[in-house]
């Protein structure tokens, strides 16, 4: 028995296999293990997860693999499966004051109470291409100390403890946590819509949108009050049990951007927050959503909005690297029809003029 089978559908099942003959390279190098990926591809899988809004460090690596290394492709793939999964409920909110840190800076205040640890940065480093990779050299030992079990006060605590900064943010007893995933996009959108929104948007996408704010396209000022990397406690409140329980921890990064402001007829000059948060470390990711998301808050602060970044339907429709990349490259799809169409309109346009300018050429010949 034979079965048919269409040309297009032939070219996309080797198309398939090309891929995963691709992803074996030339010389059919031993696969790269999920585990190489997680701890030596680190950042690539906290973004993959972040901008996936799923956390597991062993499938955001495999969609890194899949993809081949195309992280916005390894962040579709995860998304896509995160629909797979049930939802058991909406844990309680996380306490980044009892995070354990890994790292912690601030610009803001030089001696912290609990101290500036630096970490794991690139910031320091020479942008030089260290040849020792090559050979894979042993590196020194890092020096390592426990981190505090005590919690450790925030710089935007400090600065509330003086009256110097607005008040945190706070919702109605009876607010429920909003899902972009679950829920249609409707604007003006709550602050917390807004973050996980932002939480989800593409990182260089944002990163543009905040350094235009520095460059005077809504100018906020910033300075960064605190950027914290560390293990938080993730809790669920059981409704048989009547209290929390833990349901582990994550790693997160956290920035408080503190943003002068003059003062309006209803607050005095105080310092405003921008907020950001995100899964693992990503430093320039939080940040970035720390300036947009003050940006965003021009209208509630009395501020004329004169910048894309200030535009809240702006920046949430397109902040979203998924839906970006499907709507551009769906234009890789066959548009054969369109296409015959407009060029049908633009042969006949051009009939038209040619065939308006012969006639006038016959009535100037007629004329003379």
């Amino acid at each position: 028995m034979y079965v048919a089978v269409k040309g297009g559908e032939a070219a996309i099942t080797n198309a398939h296999r090309l891929l995963a003959d691709r992803r074996r390279g030339e010389r059919s190098l031993p696969s790269v293990t999920i585990e190489q990926i997680v701890e030596q591809l680190g950042l690539a899988v906290d973004r993959v997860m972040a901008e996936a809004s799923l956390y597991d460090r062993s499938l955001a690596a495999l969609s890194v693999r899949q993809a081949r290394g195309d992280l916005i492709e390894a962040i579709f793939l995860l998304r896509a499966y995160r629909t797979t999964l049930p939802r058991f409920g909406t844990s309680v909110p996380l306490d980044s004051a009892a995070m354990k840190i890994e790292r912690r800076i601030s610009a803001t205040y030089k001696d912290l109470p609990g101290g500036q640890l630096l970490g794991p940065t690139f910031d320091y480093t020479h942008r030089l291409l260290d040849p020792s990779l090559l050979a894979d050299e042993q590196v020194e030992e890092p020096m390592r100390k426990e981190a505090p079990d005590e919690g450790v006060m925030r710089v935007s605590d400090i600065l509330a403890h003086e009256g110097l900064i607005e008040p945190d943010g706070e919702f109605a007893e009876d607010h429920e946590a909003g899902d972009l995933t679950r829920e249609p996009m409707e604007f003006p959108m709550s602050r917390d819509l807004r973050l996980q929104a932002l939480a989800r948007g593409d990182e260089g996408f944002l990163l543009a949108l905040g350094y235009s704010t520095q460059r005077g396209y809504g100018r906020t000022h910033p300075f960064v009050g605190e950027i914290r990397i560390g293990e938080v406690e993730v809790e669920l409140e059981v409704a048989e049990l009547g209290f929390a329980v833990s349901l582990g921890r994550i790693r997160v990064t956290e920035c408080q951007m503190v943003n002068q402001f003059k003062g309006s007829s209803k607050a005095p000059p105080q310092f405003t927050r921008g907020y950001g948060l995100v899964f693992g470390q990503s430093e320039r990711k939080a940040m970035s959503m720390s300036l947009v998301d003050r940006a965003l808050r021009a209208e509630e602060l009395g501020e004329d909005i004169t910048a894309p970044a200030q535009d809240e339907e702006f920046v949430i429709s397109h902040s979203d690297n998924v839906q970006a990349t499907g709507f551009v490259e769906h234009l890789k799809l066959p548009h054969y029809v369109d296409f015959q169409a407009e060029l049908a309109l633009v042969r006949r346009m051009r009939a038209d003029i040619e065939a308006a300018r012969n006639g006038g050429k016959d009535m100037q010949e007629a004329a003379e």
